[in-house]
């Protein structure tokens, strides 16, 4: 059995703070809370976590720039990150997204949503997936060692980009809708705003090269891999 996992809860509202804390503790999670980002960030070098819960509205750096800070290092470009925000508008949601978040949450929030969303989101990240590897044409993925292989020459590949192959492999030939791609690559429907999936798609085919362009625009629908 694993251990507990480790959630740091960057909030500088000291009864949100508390909220969530009491919430995730009393959830069996091993819980440390910051008021700012730069203590945390020099904690995140120490101690890596399994999962952050990131303020948007900060004093100092905002937490669009310490989610940059933290896509930007190898060591964090892969952590879940859940960005919590007291702004609801689509934009907002678009550029945490658009910036490498895993999930969102607007304030007011309810504990119980709170909680599904933690949950949900180690799910989703646990890397102990099947020992298999999946392969189509010159592409394969070797999902034990979270691997990316074109012509045998490997590919770096960001959290997302990974899942989006993974979903293409594992449904070539079938034309896959933007919000369907939306929800299973980010773990929940997220309509109205598409621009997020084209643009990890653009990046996706441009480092794949030429094997890219087997990801295929389908017009006013989405794509697929043929």
């Amino acid at each position: 059995m694993s251990t507990m996992s480790l959630i740091y809860i960057v909030e500088d509202d000291k009864n949100i703070q508390e909220i969530e804390s009491y919430a995730l503790s009393g959830a069996g999670y091993e819980v440390k809370c910051f008021d700012e980002g730069e203590s945390f960030l020099k904690t995140v070098e120490c101690v890596l976590p399994n999962l952050v819960i990131l303020d948007i509205m900060l004093p100092g750096d905002d937490g669009l720039t310490i989610l940059k800070k933290l896509r930007s290092k190898n060591e964090t470009k892969d952590l879940p990150i859940m960005m919590v925000t007291a702004k609801s508008t689509e934009i907002d949601k678009v550029k945490g997204l658009d910036q490498g978040a895993d999930d969102y949450i607007t304030k007011p929030f309810g504990v119980m949503e709170l909680m599904s969303r933690v949950k949900a989101l180690l799910r989703r990240v646990k890397t102990d997936e099947p020992e298999d590897v999946l392969c189509y044409r010159n592409i394969s993925l070797d999902q034990d060692r979270r691997l990316c292989l074109v012509d045998g020459e490997k590919v770096d590949l960001t959290f997302k980009e990974y899942e989006l192959l993974k979903l293409f492999l594992n449904n070539t030939g079938i034309v896959l809708t933007r919000d369907s791609i939306m929800a299973s690559v980010w773990g929940y429907d997220f309509t109205g705003e598409t621009r997020t999936v084209d643009m990890h798609i653009k990046t996706l085919r441009k480092k794949l090269g030429d094997a890219g362009a087997m990801i295929v625009t389908i017009r006013n629908v989405g794509y697929k891999l043929e």
